[in-house]
C-alpha cells in the first residue's frame, strides 16, 4: 500500500529543514565568528570593575546627633556627612582655655613680684653703702679715740664706747650684705617659677590645640568629590573613635579593569597596549582601555594560605595573572561602569611593541 504525504505534511518538512539549514549557517557563522575572536584576542570573562571605595572613619566618639547624607548620594568635598555630640569637647577646651588663663595671671603677678624684689634688691645694695661708709667714718674714729687712749687723753669708756658702735655698724654692714643676697636669691626663685609656669602654658596651648582637634572631629566632612554608599547609622547612635561609619566613592581617581588571565595568555601582553571589553550590564556597548600593569605573580600567591607544590600533591593548574587595564573615554562614559560589574576583556593579539 503506498503512502500518501498530505500538503501540511509537505510544509512542515520544508518548513523544518529550513530551520535546520538556518540553525547550521548560524552556528556555523557562531563558530566560526568565535574562531576569529580566539584568533584576535586574548579573552576573559573572569574581569571586574574595581574603582577607589574608602571608608568613612569617625575621628571621635560621642552620640550621632544629624546625619546630613542619604544613600547613592552625590557629595562635594568638604560637605558636612554626620555630626556628633561636641558638648564634653567642647567642655574639655573650656577648661583648658582657663587654666591657660589662670597661668598667664599668675607669670603676671610673678612679673609684679619681681619688680617689687628688684626695688628691694637696690635699696639693700643701697644700704650696704650707707652702712659701709658709717662703719668706715666709725673706723676712723676709733682709731682717734684709740691714740687719745694710749696718749691718756680720752676715757677707757670712750674708747669702748667707740668699739660698741664700729660693731654696731659692722654688724649692719653685714646684715645689709645679707638682705641684698637674699632679694637677689628671690629674684632667682621667682625667675624659675616662672620658666616653669611659661612651660606649662606651651603645655596647655598644645593641649588647646588637641581639643579644638577634638572639636573638629565632632563634624565629619567628604573628603572630596564622590557618591555615598550604604549608610549603616543613624541619629541617636553611640560610636566610638575608628569607627567606620559608610563607605564613599572616590570620583576624583580613575576606574580601572582587574582582568584575571590565564598564565598562557600574557606572552604577547605588554604595558600600553589597547584592549575593548563589554559589561554584562551593557552588552551591545564597547569600552575601551589601556593596560597599566601586570601583576608581579600570580592571584593564588597573593592568598592567606599560597600554595606549596612541595608536599608530594602536586597538581598541575593552570595559574591566573591579574591584568589591571585603565578604562578610556569620556566621565559620562565611564560613570556607566560601576565597581564589582564582570565585564569580558578582549586583548588584540597583534599589537605594535617598541
Amino acid at each position: 500500500m503506498k503512502k500518501k504525504y498530505t500538503v501540511t505534511d509537505r510544509i512542515i518538512t520544508r518548513i523544518t529543514g529550513w530551520i535546520a539549514v538556518i540553525l547550521v549557517v548560524a552556528l556555523a557563522v557562531w563558530g566560526i565568528d568565535s574562531l576569529w575572536g580566539y584568533y584576535r584576542y586574548e579573552q576573559t570573562n573572569d574581569a571586574q570593575v574595581e574603582e577607589y571605595i574608602n571608608p568613612v572613619i569617625s575621628r571621635a566618639g560621642g552620640f550621632i546627633v544629624a546625619v546630613k547624607f542619604e544613600e547613592n548620594q552625590q557629595v562635594k568635598k568638604g560637605d558636612t556627612l554626620l555630626l556628633i555630640d561636641n558638648r564634653e569637647y567642647v567642655i574639655q577646651q573650656q577648661q583648658t582655655e582657663a587654666a591657660i588663663a589662670k597661668n598667664i595671671a599668675q607669670l603676671e603677678v610673678l612679673e609684679s613680684n619681681t619688680h617689687t624684689l628688684h626695688q628691694t634688691a637696690r635699696s639693700a645694695d643701697a644700704q650696704i653703702a650707707a652702712n659701709k661708709a658709717k662703719v668706715w667714718k666709725q673706723k676712723l674714729d676709733y682709731d682717734r679715740y684709740n691714740q687719745l687712749y694710749n696718749e691718756e687723753s680720752a676715757t677707757k669708756q670712750q674708747l669702748e664706747n667707740m668699739q660698741a658702735t664700729l660693731d654696731v655698724n659692722n654688724s649692719d654692714y653685714a646684715s645689709a650684705n645679707a638682705n641684698y643676697d637674699a632679694a637677689l636669691s628671690k629674684i632667682s626663685d621667682v625667675n624659675a617659677e616662672k620658666e616653669v609656669i611659661k612651660a606649662e602654658i606651651v603645655r596647655l596651648k598644645a593641649l588647646l590645640e588637641r581639643h579644638k582637634l577634638d572639636v573638629s572631629y565632632t563634624v565629619i566632612t567628604a573628603s572630596y568629590d564622590g557618591r555615598m554608599g550604604r549608610r549603616t547609622i543613624e541619629v541617636g547612635q553611640m560610636i566610638d573613635a575608628g569607627q567606620t561609619l559608610a563607605f564613599i566613592v572616590n570620583n576624583e581617581t580613575d576606574k580601572w579593569v582587574v582582568a584575571n588571565y590565564k598564565e598562557t595568555q600574557i606572552e604577547n601582553m605588554r604595558i600600553g597596549d589597547k584592549v575593548n571589553f563589554t559589561a554584562d550590564a551593557y552588552p551591545h556597548k564597547t569600552f575601551n582601555g589601556t593596560i597599566i600593569s601586570l601583576s608581579p605573580a600570580t592571584g593564588s600567591s597573593f592568598s592567606l594560605l599560597p600554595p606549596d607544590n612541595a608536599t608530594g600533591n602536586y597538581v598541575k593548574i593552570v595559574q591566573r595573572v591579574p591584568v589591571r587595564i585603565r578604562v578610556d573615554g569620556g566621565r559620562q562614559e565611564i560613570d556607566l561602569l560601576k565597581a564589582g560589574m564582570n565585564v569580558n576583556v578582549y586583548v588584540p593579539k597583534q599589537q605594535q611593541h617598541g
